[in-house]
């Protein structure tokens, strides 16, 4: 019997709903055909996006959502996508796939998906091949309600009233395909460019993000927090010249240049995934350690805004797509993660799922007017119940469980949060591959008084596919006891949960 143990009267920290944030960019079939399939398009559209994808993304409440990139962001000129779409400029997308972007989809576009899914607009700029100029004006065209050349040029491309930009990025992994540059080099392209992102008198204020380190590259984080955080003076706050930093992770099982299939994989593979997937606590647990030191009141947020799943693309399929099919595995995988941000969320304030459609680890597959939904897709569904919630203590002292030992994972793994009405919230997984445990949950001396729950399940290859699209989905959970406030239950191998309890 496993006991987890929910303590109330501790309160650790406030859920960003921004943790459960997606990520689009100018990559494969993520936006076209995904996302956007034109407002000529036979498939059922509003102004160019496709009304199953929006319902679908609306019904996990999607919070917010970063673009053009990635990559692409380092490459994109925001001027070759506005105004008559006949008339704007085609180029070679050369990071993905080496096809064409006719940039159909731009910034008008980009503010339609987000004011038709109803989250915040996280929007990254060209630090890599752009100029201060180009991302200020940018900036302008967007948010300033004034007379000013940009604002006029938004005006005559159809939009009289200014958007808000939530969130800006400052570059993409500048220290990769964003410039190649050193940290030092970059602190000061930061410093420079960040100076020219205007508020115009906006509220809210624009959150400005740092370009952060690549995984374990505490050196990064280090030195460019202290050229960029410690440096006082900005006039907009009183926390540097920065509202956040980035940081990428990624799962991949075995090496970049065989990463592994994506559906096709054994239980020692399943461990070897979960294992370096739960190396995302180790990396929060020593950036957020440096960002102490200068932000000891945790100002600033920690934004993991591309994390996930990255496997060998699906034979047949372009390379340079990144698709990808999505399994159980894929479910684990993302409630680990949630589980660690939530646990972490007096730190991480953001995280970016990659991506939304089409690529890597995506919560949706579309092909041609089909669309599927993930298994990841139904653990955001299971999790969304943590938005703005406040994160209560828990214990639970799970075994160590693999098949070899540099790759053990622990056999259960959880989170759990109350919300404004008094519900507390519990998400649990079952990381075995083939054994149910039987559990009871404790909320120290209150009791439990009802309770429903849902959960996910299969085996661990199991997939949705175009034939099959419900193959993998969250169903009712009823088989649990409530005695003396507690509950009891047996949580099945390769599982996700939610449990809602009332007291």
């Amino acid at each position: 019997m496993y006991r987890l143990s929910i303590h109330p009267n501790t309160k650790i920290g406030h859920i960003a709903p921004e943790i459960q944030g997606h990520f689009s960019e100018h990559l494969g079939r993520c936006i076209y055909g995904g996302i956007y399939v034109g407002e000529k398009s036979d498939i059922p559209n509003t102004n160019g996006m496709r009304n199953d994808v929006v319902e679908a993304l609306k019904n996990i409440r999607i919070p917010v959502l970063r673009w053009p990139g990635g990559c692409f962001a380092d490459e994109y000129h925001w001027k070759d996508g506005i105004g008559d779409k006949s008339a704007r400029k085609r180029m070679i997308n050369t990071n993905w796939g080496g096809v064409v972007e006719d940039n159909s989809f731009g910034t008008h576009e980009y503010m339609e998906l987000c004011r038709q899914l109803g989250c915040k607009t996280y929007v990254n700029g060209n630090v890599g091949s752009g100029t201060v100029r180009e991302m200020s004006e940018w900036v302008e065209y967007m948010t300033f309600d004034g007379v000013s050349p940009m604002a006029e040029l938004r005006k005559q491309n159809g939009h009289d009233a200014p958007w808000t930009v939530d969130y800006f990025g400052v570059g993409n992994e500048n220290w990769g395909c964003g410039g190649n540059m050193v940290p030092e080099y970059y602190a000061n392209q930061y410093r420079q460019y960040q100076s020219f992102i205007k508020d115009y008198g906006a509220t809210p204020r624009i959150n400005r993000i740092c370009c952060g380190p690549n995984a374990q590259d505490y050196e990064w984080m280090d030195v460019v927090l202290n050229q960029c955080f410690k440096m006082a003076g900005s006039q907009n706050n009183n926390h540097g010249f920065m509202d956040g930093i980035s940081l990428h992770y990624y799962t991949v099982p075995h090496t970049w240049e065989k990463k592994g299939s994506a559906s096709d994989f054994d239980e020692k593979e399943w461990y070897l995934t979960l294992s370096k997937t739960l190396f995302m606590e180790e990396l929060i647990t020593k950036h957020t350690a440096i960002m102490d030191q200068y932000d000891p009141e945790k100002q600033i947020g920690l934004m993991v805004d591309e994390w996930g799943t990255w496997y060998d693309v699906e034979e047949g399929t372009n390379p340079g797509f990144l698709y990808q099919q999505n399994t159980m595995r894929d479910a684990l995988v993302a409630a680990i993660n949630l589980n660690i941000f939530n646990k972490h969320c007096d730190r991480v304030r953001m995280a970016n799922i990659a991506q939304l459609v089409n690529v890597l680890q995506s919560v949706i597959l579309t092909e041609g007017d089909q669309m599927i939904k993930t298994p990841t897709y139904h653990v955001f569904d299971l999790y969304k119940h943590h938005q703005n919630g406040t994160l209560v203590e828990s214990e639970l002292k799970a075994d160590q469980i693999g098949l070899e030992e540099a790759y053990m994972v622990p056999n259960l793994h959880e989170s759990c949060s109350i919300d404004d009405n008094g519900v507390y919230h519990i998400t649990l997984a079952n990381l075995s591959c083939d054994s149910d445990y039987e559990m009871n949950i404790a909320l120290d001396s209150l009791a439990a008084k009802e309770v429903s729950a849902e959960i996910l399940t299969g085996k661990i290859n199991d997939k949705n596919t175009f034939e099959q699209p419900e193959n993998v989905k969250v169903s009712a959970f009823t088989n649990y006891q409530t005695a003396n406030g507690e509950i009891a239950f047996t949580i099945p191998s390769c599982s996700v949960m939610h449990l809602e309890v009332r007291i």
